[in-house]
């Protein structure tokens, strides 16, 4: 799953349809009506404290599961069920997942294969555990281990606008009539919601999928349908029935039902892949159909290994609550991330498209074929996802160089996440389902996408494809823990000479997914220069007196260098190892002391590099002479590590600012969005405080070189990362107040006012800062014009970009209208993107109050789709908070708020820890850097005659 944020404020909403307003369908049994066992509501301790886990006394084989959900009537579902499991070890409970269901305690019945209903297990009594979501049945005799047993009930369900388990979307057609879809979102935790199921990810089953549908709209599963009948007394109203599915765990099971329309090809002869989306949108479907196919012949290609299913259908959604679902046959996305139209989307949003087709086509093999046997694991379905994604998006779009632009500002974009103290391992341990949800992070999606790269470099790409391959085909079908892989990739590594047979991947790796954080390795060089100490700790950018201690902190690093007489930035295979056992090793043989020495090639492994300070000098020096005798990528780990090791006071600033003296020469665009990215920390920090001023000028002179280099005037002919690098350059430009770049952006806004219905009138690469730069110089005319286009535009990247544009104005009055409209249901603002609007008003200086007091005063009535999107709200809004009072405010909320943070408790500590962070680097470097602004002519002060 590629995951979003998402939050909004509680809507009204019906609750579980009560069972005298519902017709029962003559395929339904009439003998009782839905009935629930009234037990108390068990709490987050209890249910902790008595396990969240299945038994594993039961195993399941297969599912007959027959919906239909009366998705034009009154969103309720009838449901029958049926699971047949063999029995593992005897017991007299069966105990399945249930939530948001009312079952029909008559028609609930057990017996074994070929056995009549009425015949089976007598059933002494129901329970439903709350809690936990568990529907017990308690029966009167044991079930016999080594047989098999069929449990089947019929119960009724409701399709709800949560956008989790089954539910509901709409959308509004061309000639202006609301359309209703049904889809489901089941991952982590909510297939239990559509059909009582063992709802882990361990027991996978077969699957056999009856959908009934009005005969005018269209289902789909994750098999093709085997036949389509009618149902009897019911005029209108047809059943699909799909094939038996493969064995599969049942987050990976979806259903839709809309009147979308497809397109549609086929990949190597055997696997068709359909396109499905609104019928006003499918022109913007035909990119999605270029690069799907190509990146799921490149998987079949790296895997070795073909895609196991006879189709492949990608739906665009106008609701989803993530990014997008792997369901197998079956993904689901958000319609910004499957829909791209080159007049009008971005390039970042061609880029999102094509990396979330890859992303989601990736889990087919891993993930889906190889399972996880808990959420504990999740860095193995997310962080290889992850990582492979870039493969498939580099063999679809080559010139975008992903592997060398996108892997490394994942790699810096994590960094900043894992410095915490309030990180977490990669391999944790989860119990509860708020716990699992909050696992889906950077963690499990770009530091595990990290460590699989660094992987691939130390055991070179042949090695690491052998045992992947070797660890897919001996697990196909089945499930597995980090130790399997790692146990595959020993064999090849060892089989290819690539380890010593007395080291194993596990020695490496349980060094770096079994501990949080990631080391900072210090380079001393000796007086001469020919050898160096290196030593290691855990990378911290702040240290409090509650921080673990970081020597305690060790890991395997695989170590690569080069020296300035080689410049060899290609090999990145280890040439030597630190162990977790070594307190230093002694690097020996490098060059006199006037030449530098540069660690990590290419940022392939997962760490920071900080040297003495001559190695700094003699560093940017050549950086100064020729910056392009180092690899580009190491240019840009030279900023980040530059900048953060200062930032963590490991560094002098002196030292770090001095690097960014090339910048005006530099021409690739790795370097140049890392630098700004540092950069926009210190930025962000000193805007409240007078020496913004002199910050602005050092800021505008490092990036007028390169604004007047690449020009403000977009090339649609112009490479991918030219395109980008300008977007850096103009953005900065009149973010900064240049008044060439702001003249010719408030320019163009204006004359698309004047004629609106010309949409290429700016180019796509620009539009964030066209739009956003008027808005914030302009006043209410320029607002209101962006709201029409909004509600005008049927490209769903349109409107996310006119949603943030929005949140620029400086005009207070219109931020408070704005968050009221934004928590409004029935304003035009979908759910799946208020927690965006609210994120992005929490990020203008006007606004950022305003959000913050509404998060005070509403936390208890905002509703989440995942609890922890309150916490990560939270984290948005006070970001830039860096002062004492801001902190004593902050502390007094989660003090206030302590029994209501269930679900976000990590991103709470975060928030706690970088508002900490923020309040002590200021006080360490807010006068040091105001001091070297002075002492290089920027200076802030007025002068006094």
């Amino acid at each position: 799953m590629l995951l979003f944020a998402l939050l909004i404020l509680s809507h009204t909403t019906q609750g579980l349809p009560n069972a005298d307003d519902v017709t029962t369908p003559p395929w339904a049994s009439t003998e009782s009506q839905p009935t629930t066992t009234d037990v108390p509501v068990t709490t987050r301790d209890e249910a902790d404290d008595l396990g969240i886990r299945l038994p594993s006394s039961l195993k399941p084989l297969h599912y007959l599961v027959k919906l239909q959900p009366f998705i034009n009537g009154n969103f309720s579902i009838f449901g029958y069920m049926e699971v047949e499991m063999e029995v593992l070890e005897p017991t007299s409970k069966i105990t399945l997942h249930m939530a948001d269901i009312i079952t029909k305690n008559d028609t609930i019945k057990v017996y074994t294969p070929g056995q009549a209903t009425g015949q089976g297990m007598r059933i002494k009594k129901h329970e439903y555990d709350h809690g936990r979501q568990f529907y017990i049945a308690h029966l009167k005799k044991e079930l016999q281990k080594g047989r098999k047993y069929i449990l089947s009930m019929e119960f009724l369900g409701y399709l709800n606008d949560k956008l989790h388990g089954f539910y509901r979307s709409t959308y509004m057609d061309a000639d202006g009539n609301t359309r209703n879809v049904a889809v489901t979102q089941f991952q982590a935790t909510d297939a239990r919601r559509a059909f009582p199921c063992f709802d882990e990810p361990a027991l996978k089953a077969i699957f056999e999928i009856h959908l009934a549908r009005e005969s005018w709209m269209t289902t789909l599963s994750n098999m093709p349908i085997a036949e389509t009948v009618p149902i009897v007394g019911q005029e209108g109203w047809v059943w699909d029935r799909y094939e038996k599915s493969v064995p599969m765990s049942t987050y990976l099971v979806a259903f839709v039902v809309s009147d979308f329309v497809q397109i549609n090809t086929t990949v190597n002869d055997n696997v068709v892949l359909r396109v499905w989306a609104r019928r006003e949108a499918i022109d913007q479907a035909q990119y999605a159909m270029k690069v799907g196919p190509k990146i799921l012949s490149f998987f079949e290609e790296y895997f070795d290994l073909p895609f196991p299913l006879p189709k492949m259908d990608m739906v665009a959604l106008p609701d989803f609550s993530a990014g997008a679902m792997e369901n197998w046959g079956l993904i689901t996305y958000r319609e910004k991330y499957l829909m791209y139209i080159p007049e009008v989307s971005t390039p970042e949003s061609r880029a999102s498209v094509t990396e979330t087709i890859s992303h989601e086509l990736a889990h087919q093999w891993f993930g889906n074929l190889v399972t996880p046997v808990w959420w504990d694991d999740l860095w193995l379905n997310e962080g290889f996802a992850t990582y492979i994604s870039l493969l498939g998006v580099d063999r679809a779009e080559p010139t975008w160089k992903v592997l060398e632009t996108s892997a490394i500002q994942g790699v810096h974009g994590v960094f900043d996440l894992d410095s915490l103290e309030s990180s977490h391992k990669i391999s944790i341990r989860v119990n509860h389902p708020d716990d699992i949800t909050e696992v889906f992070d950077g963690i499990s999606y770009q530091k595990g996408a990290s460590i699989i790269r660094m992987m691939t470099h130390y055991l070179t790409e042949a090695t690491f494809r052998k045992g992947l391959t070797n660890y897919l085909k001996s697990l196909a079908y089945k499930n597995a823990v980090q130790d399997d892989l790692w146990k595959y990739l020993t064999l090849a590594a060892h089989e290819d000479g690539i380890l010593p047979q007395n080291v194993t991947v596990k020695m490496i790796m349980d060094t770096w997914t079994l501990q949080k954080g990631y080391p900072v390795i210090h380079v001393k060089r000796s007086l001469d220069g020919t050898s160096a100490i290196l030593t290691q700790e855990r990378f911290l950018v702040e240290r409090s007196t509650n921080s673990s201690n970081s020597t305690d902190y060790k890991w395997w690093v695989p170590l690569t260098y080069t020296t300035q007489s080689e410049a060899n930035f290609n090999q990145t295979q280890a040439k030597l190892w630190m162990k977790d056992s070594e307190d230093y090793i002694i690097v020996l043989s490098l060059p006199p002391t006037d030449q530098w020495v540069i660690f990590n090639l290419q940022e392939t492994g997962y760490y920071r590099v900080n040297y003495d300070d001559h190695n700094w000098n003699l560093i940017i020096q050549q950086l100064k002479k020729d910056h392009r005798v180092i690899n580009p990528i190491n240019r840009a780990q030279i900023i980040d590590d530059a900048m953060s090791v200062a930032k963590a006071g490991r560094l002098s600033y002196d030292i770090a600012i001095d690097v960014y003296a090339y910048l005006r020469n530099e021409e690739e665009y790795l370097p140049w969005a890392t630098g700004v990215s540092e950069l926009t920390y210190i930025e962000t920090m000193f805007k409240r405080r007078s020496g913004y001023g002199a910050l602005k000028r050092y800021l505008l002179d490092l990036v007028l070189p390169v604004y007047e280099a690449v020009g403000f005037d977009d090339k649609i002919e112009d490479p991918y990362l030219e395109q980008k690098k300008r977007k850096i350059a103009v953005n900065w430009a009149c973010k900064l107040g240049h008044k060439d770049c702001l003249g010719k952006a408030l320019t163009l806004y204006r004359q698309w006012m004047g004629n609106a219905d010309n949409t290429s009138l700016i180019s796509p690469n620009l539009k964030w800062t066209v739009y956003c730069r008027a808005i914030e110089e302009g006043g209410e005319a320029e607002w209101d014009f962006a709201w029409d286009q909004y509600l005008r535009t049927n490209v769903a990247s349109e409107k996310t970009l006119l949603l943030a544009a929005m949140a620029c104005t400086k005009e207070a009055w219109i931020l408070s209208r704005y968050l009221d409209m934004a928590i409004n249901p029935v304003s035009g603002i979908r759910l799946q993107d208020v927690g965006n609007v609210l994120r992005s008003i929490g990020y203008n200086d006007v606004g950022r109050s305003l959000v913050w007091n509404y998060l005070k005063l509403n936390w208890n009535d905002i509703y989440t789709f995942k609890k922890r999107r309150r916490g990560e709200l939270m984290k948005s809004i006070t970001y830039n908070f860096n002062t004492k009072q801001e902190l004593q405010e902050v502390l007094s909320f989660l003090r206030r708020r302590k029994v209501s943070l269930e679900g976000n408790q990590r991103n709470v500590q975060q928030v706690e820890e970088k508002v900490r962070n923020n309040v002590a680097w200021m006080d360490a470097n807010y006068d040091v850097i105001v001091q070297w602004l002075e002492e290089n002519g920027y200076s802030s002060k007025l002068r006094i005659t």
